[in-house]
């Protein structure tokens, strides 16, 4: 049996213990398992807790148990890290891969980041209110490609698709304004039936935990094509998410209120419940920290979006993926995108020693992300990591 010691100021401590699919690096024995994270090492919970629901390579079995079940198995899950974990269930961190956590069956994106929103106004629409007339009514969002989301630490090829040039004319070839979106994603342990809906107040026997995002974004491949529809090829080539799911209940400390709506939202969309998060994101770019967006400035709540998406009568499924959109904050140095950073190109942003708009082929973009944790300390989202690779020739 081992005892394992986490430094104090760790940020995968006790009081975090995220969920993730682990496997053992090439040439190893074993196969894939549902994990979690403390310090360095990962414990294979189904040794651990001898739970078969835990021998698979991913966490949907799980997730389907419902909100008490969770909340169970975190109550041993503590008690067990507390005290000591069968030798053959702990592994370093380093020995493992990790692999996306989730089926994703369907992927949403919104778009709820009142200062994202109005940047991106400022920028398009210059000579018109920044916010169009339905965004404070609803979380305005679009379902994205589940099947290109893709977990932390995979290389993203560059897309390709037609842009419209400076002069007007319309061309084809690798995205030259290639970007980024540092989002939060909220994972769906158990759906509802078609012809259903989600309240606001059943959020949490829903939507098990949240991961970090990177909805990657080919600026000028999306301007050509999104009128009168909405994106397309230029945001369902890649999305990044973090290999661990930090569960609801570890948030508990991050709980804030929202900033306050108006007009009021329509009954559906009012909450019970305060589902405002204080999480601080940081994005880096080749190694040079360039934003810290606030997710605590959010205008629409993940219980908002969730009961907006299903008040349709829309299906949920175990597995599900949605996301915040862009975070962002009302200081330039809190902008979620690169396109809100360099001001859509016009502003070069210092990196290195260059003067940079949108990533070039060999670049690296890392999110991170903290929270008030449950016992006082504070607590880190798993990252996400994506390096862009040159577009593919035909």
């Amino acid at each position: 049996m081992a005892r394992i010691d986490v430094p104090e100021d760790s940020p995968f401590g006790p009081d975090h213990l995220p969920y993730g699919v682990c496997a053992p690096r090439a040439g190893e024995r074993g196969g894939a398992r549902v994990c979690t994270r403390l310090g360095d090492v990962v414990v294979d919970l189904s040794l651990a807790l001898d739970d078969p629901d835990f021998a698979n390579a991913s966490l949907d079995a799980f997730l389907a148990r419902g909100v008490r079940h969770w909340r169970d198995t975190r109550d041993r899950l503590r008690a067990l890290v507390d005290g000591a974990i069968p030798d053959a269930a702990v592994h370093p961190l380093a020995e493992m891969d990790s692999l996306l956590p989730i089926r994703i069956g369907d992927y949403v994106d919104f778009y709820a980041s009142i200062d994202h929103a109005t940047n991106l106004g400022l920028l398009f629409r210059p000579d018109s209110e920044p916010l169009l007339p339905n965004w404070r009514y609803l979380p305005v969002g679009y379902h994205g490609r589940a099947g290109t989301v893709v977990v932390s630490g995979t290389d993203i090829r560059r897309p390709r698709g037609q842009r419209r040039t400076d002069s007007g004319a319309v061309d084809f070839g690798p995205s030259r304004r290639l970007d980024i979106e540092a989002e939060l994603g909220f994972v769906i342990g158990v759906g509802s039936a078609l012809g259903t809906s989600i309240a606001t107040g059943e959020f949490a026997d829903h939507v098990f935990g949240v991961a970090l995002v990177d909805d990657w974004s080919a600026r000028d491949i999306q301007a050509w094509e999104y009128q009168p529809l909405g994106p397309f090829l230029g945001k369902s080539f890649a999305t990044s998410m973090a290999a661990w799911i930090t569960p609801l209940s570890a948030l508990e400390s991050a709980r804030i209120p929202l900033p306050d709506q108006h007009p009021e939202p329509l009954p559906y969309l009012r909450e019970t419940e305060n589902w405002g998060l204080d999480i601080a994101i940081s994005v880096s770019w080749n190694g040079t920290l360039v934003s810290t967006p606030p997710y605590a400035r959010m205008y629409w709540s993940p219980a908002q979006m969730l009961a907006h998406l299903t008040v349709n009568g829309a299906a949920t499924r175990t597995g599900d993926l949605y996301a915040s959109g862009t975070v962002s904050g009302p200081d330039p140095s809190e902008r979620g995108s690169f396109i809100e950073l360099s001001w859509g190109g016009s502003a070069p942003i210092a990196l290195n020693g260059e003067q940079r708009t949108f990533l070039e082929d060999g670049d690296e973009v890392v999110i991170t992300a903290t929270a008030p944790g449950t016992g006082g300390s504070r607590i880190g989202l798993g990252e996400v990591r994506g390096r862009v690779l040159p577009a593919h020739e035909r």
